[in-house]
């Protein structure tokens, strides 16, 4: 009788930690992803998908639950981003500035969307469309490739965005319409050019 197995759906017992490995895998690339695309590094990205599932199993019993779980994730894995670009990548800021652009925009202001033509990718799969972009992402200094990533991956707002990164409103809208068209003139070379951004 004593060598029984634990039993897997004792709620004290290992059912809580199998559910969690579960759990993880489900979410493990979405975060790693989301991390990803703002520090532009794997290592520091495995890192903070680390520490984003760290949190979550510190509220496993609230997100096993929750419809809105990957959500959440998504909202940590981009908060603790931030935070390590802030402590460990602040120079960016420095960068961007250099570029002269703060204050009023002038005409690069005009709010427009994506201006990435659906003919990019015809023909294209998904997966390839999304390496594509990745790649594309990559070349993109981290001035304007942050904002787009939290405005349009991320869907945070221009406000926020401003507020996180302690820029001006102005310096976002510029930097994500910069970012835009610099990701529109890589791909519209179907991605045969993307080692040949540095203008």
């Amino acid at each position: 009788m004593n060598d029984e197995p634990p039993v897997q759906n004792d709620p004290s017992g290992l059912g809580p930690t199998a559910d969690f490995t579960a759990f993880m895998r489900k979410y493990q690339d979405m975060v790693f992803t989301t991390a990803a695309r703002l520090v532009r590094n794997d290592a520091q990205a495995e890192d903070i998908s680390q520490e984003v599932f760290i949190k979550a199993h510190e509220n496993f019993e609230m997100l096993s639950a929750s419809p809105a779980a990957g959500g959440w994730l998504k909202t940590v894995a981009t908060n603790l981003s931030l935070n390590h670009l802030q402590r460990y990548r602040n120079r960016w800021r420095f960068f961007s500035e250099l570029g002269g652009v703060s204050g009023s925009g002038g005409e690069d202001m005009p709010e427009i969307e994506f201006a990435a033509p659906d003919t990019f990718f015809e023909g294209v799969d998904a997966e390839e469309r999304r390496a594509w972009v990745e790649e594309a992402l990559g070349k993109l200094p981290d001035h304007q490739r942050i904002p787009l990533v939290l405005y349009h991956f991320e869907e945070i707002s221009y406000d926020e965005i401003s507020t996180r990164l302690g820029v001006s409103l102005a310096k976002v809208k510029t930097d994500i319409l910069r970012a835009r068209a610099a990701l529109a003139k890589i791909l519209s070379r179907g991605g045969e050019s993307l080692a040949a951004l540095s203008h």
